[in-house]
């Protein structure tokens, strides 16, 4: 089994020093070629617009969009459901996302930079009941989701972690929280009930 992290811009640093913590290795994935090796991937947090045009620039875009399509197991973390939502509160031209998930979302919802926060996310993964602490950096916000779209995670009553079949994703930072590796290896498992290739 291979996870990698998509590393053209944002926080993948963090997120490979979790997955470590947890006892994977994880490639760096900044081509075609890389995608074509991993199981599972992550798409960071970050600049959306950034990672949209870079998706573009390298050639990822589409790659990336049927590697999904095909079952692919992805986490993505703000940014990264950017990325990946089908529609948005407004128009927003300068970022092409994938269309891929099945949630409405509103960028920078909380505020920018500067009202970042941290708060309770209650998390149900696999019937287990928890809070942890959810770090929100300029994270958008899931105002509708899709009937194919499963909560798993709530700050106050709004949803800020959903599955989508192999899809994965939230609006805050679980790679922030040393405390807890509960939604990286929940990701984990996904991609092993996939059936990950040893390369």
């Amino acid at each position: 089994m291979r996870i990698g992290i998509l590393a053209i811009q944002g926080d993948m640093d963090l997120h490979h020093r979790k997955l470590r913590m947890i006892g994977i290795s994880p490639l760096l994935v900044k081509t075609e070629g890389e995608l074509k090796r991993v199981d599972g991937l992550v798409l960071p947090g970050g600049e959306s617009t950034t990672i949209s045009k870079i998706l573009e620039r390298y050639g990822l875009r589409e790659s990336l969009k049927k590697r999904i399509e095909e079952g692919m197991p992805v986490l993505a973390t703000c940014a990264g459901i950017i990325i990946l939502a089908k529609k948005f509160d407004k128009d927003e031209p300068e970022v092409k996302s994938l269309g891929l998930l099945d949630v409405k979302l509103q960028r920078n919802a909380y505020g920018r930079q500067r009202e970042s926060f941290e708060g309770p996310v209650r998390l149900k993964i696999n019937d287990v009941e928890k809070t942890i602490t959810g770090i929100f950096i300029r994270a958008p916000k899931i105002i509708e989701v899709g009937k194919s779209v499963e909560e798993l995670g709530w700050y106050e009553s709004d949803p800020v972690l959903v599955r989508q079949g192999n899809i994965l994703a939230m609006t805050f930072h679980p790679e922030l929280i040393d405390e807890d590796n509960s939604i990286h290896e929940f990701f984990v498992k996904m991609v092993e009930k996939k059936g990950g290739r040893n390369v």
